[in-house]
């Protein structure tokens, strides 16, 4: 069984439905070498009060901003105060399963891979009710070229070794800063993402929220494409067709 530490950042902004939840699939990992580092956005819900119950666990960090920053200022705080080989990010809103860091970490280091994710199963959630989605099937290998034609990586399923982050930060964006960092993580590494073969995370696609806002997406994809990824007319139009199909069929017109 390896051993190396993991840090965990968790931004959190307006979650307390979903906090517990999120919480408590970090502390029931059967790998047990990780540290939880949860930034509160200046949340105005009970997420407070929540979190506060965690304090005395000292493998929880938890730091409560004192303005609403985003998320990607909550993700970078985060990887500011870590210090440990591998890096996770984990949304206050998803869940691991059990076996999460455990399977995934041992994968890394036996393969000797930097950057890995995993499959996840998506849950369509509004205030009525929540339905479970279909099981992803990503395919196995990402390199930049790829990812802009299927950007199917989900932030709650990537671990990183720190030392190919050097000094890459996430883009102090409104949308798409995930996708912005994966493509600039991509194209400074020249490294590929390779997929540890598992549904280890379940992802909530909560209506009203910034992923399900599909037109502005595309707006943003298109913006996010030219200015970072310098990508031409016709490199940009193909990226955003084969992302919007690739959607459309992990989770139709939801």
């Amino acid at each position: 069984m390896f051993d190396k530490k993991v840090d965990i950042i968790m931004p959190n902004y307006n979650k307390s439905e979903f906090l517990n939840e999120a919480i408590n699939s970090v502390l029931s990992q059967s790998y047990k070498n990780w540290k939880l580092y949860i930034i509160d956005d200046h949340s105005s819900d009970n997420s407070s009060r929540i979190l506060k119950k965690y304090r005395k666990n000292k493998k929880i960090k938890i730091f409560f901003l004192e303005k609403n920053r985003g998320p990607s200022f909550c993700r970078n705080f985060g990887l500011k105060k870590s210090n440990s080989k591998f890096i996770a990010f984990l949304d206050s809103d998803d869940y691991w399963k059990k076996n999460k860091l455990k399977n995934q970490i041992n994968f890394m280091i036996k393969k000797n891979y930097p950057f890995t994710f995993t499959d996840y199963i998506p849950i369509l959630q509004t205030k009525n009710y929540e339905k479970i989605l279909k099981r992803t099937n990503i395919v196995d290998t990402f390199n930049f070229q790829s990812f802009i034609k299927n950007s199917s990586i989900n932030t709650s399923t990537m671990i990183i070794d720190r030392k190919y982050l050097r000094n890459l930060r996430f883009r102090n964006l409104d949308l798409l800063e995930d996708y912005v960092f994966k493509c600039e993580l991509m194209k400074k590494t020249k490294i590929n993402f390779k997929k540890f073969s598992d549904a280890s995370a379940v992802y909530r696609i909560i209506k009203k929220s910034r992923s399900s806002k599909k037109i502005s997406n595309i707006c943003n994809l298109w913006r996010f494409n030219k200015i970072y990824n310098k990508l031409g007319f016709l490199q940009n139009l193909s990226s955003i067709f084969f992302i919007s199909f690739n959607s459309f069929k992990k989770y139709g017109f939801k």
